[in-house]
């Protein structure tokens, strides 16, 4: 299923995840009025393709409000080439515009089905933000992958076993469940 990070954020909510604020835009002219609802003073101005590798091609920005029409129009139209693209690209043609916070550290996360095992397998990883097959081929003792049997619910344990990696604080151990919870939710209803 390909759908862009917007719609994967929106999915997320509906499910309980603590998602970044954002807003998207599919023309310069709103942009102004959109971002108006959020309340950071710099944001982030991603480009909506179906592509990994936005950032390094040039589809990630670091803003500052006054800056959001003049770097949004620089971003509509634009071609992106990445290595998922191939040598023509993807047109941008939406973007997605998110309050930017200070990020200490980032992490990764993701939930899939092992075919091989019929389980359910979590990919943590301390090394977040980055291409994440890079990391499993340079260093692939920083990649941990829990597989967990299909059932109704995950329990503490389950949860744990993904996150121990992170090595979190009681608060952020919170915000990690609700994620994990809502990750394994949407692979079960929505896969």
């Amino acid at each position: 299923m390909n759908i862009h990070e917007h719609q994967a954020k929106e999915i997320l909510k509906e499910f309980g995840a603590p998602v970044s604020n954002g807003v998207v835009v599919e023309s310069i002219n709103e942009i102004r009025e959109k971002i108006s609802k959020l309340k950071s003073k710099e944001y982030v101005l991603k480009a909506q393709i179906h592509a990994g590798g936005r950032g390094k091609a040039g589809g990630v920005k670091l803003i500052k409000r006054s800056e959001a029409k003049t770097e949004g129009a620089k971003m509509f139209g634009k071609v992106l080439i990445t290595h998922q693209t191939g040598p023509e690209g993807k047109e941008v043609k939406r973007i997605y515009i998110q309050e930017a916070y200070d990020i200490e550290k980032e992490l990764y996360i993701s939930c899939l089905i092992d075919r091989e095992s019929s389980k359910i397998a979590f990919i943590s990883s301390t090394e977040g933000g980055v291409d994440i097959e890079s990391v499993a081929k340079r260093t692939p003792e920083k990649i941990l992958t829990t597989k967990i049997d299909i059932k109704k619910n995950l329990d503490d344990r389950d949860i744990e076993n993904v996150i121990k990696i992170f090595q979190l604080n009681e608060d952020q151990k919170k915000d990690a469940k609700k994620l994990v919870n809502a990750l394994y939710n949407i692979l079960m209803q929505k896969d």
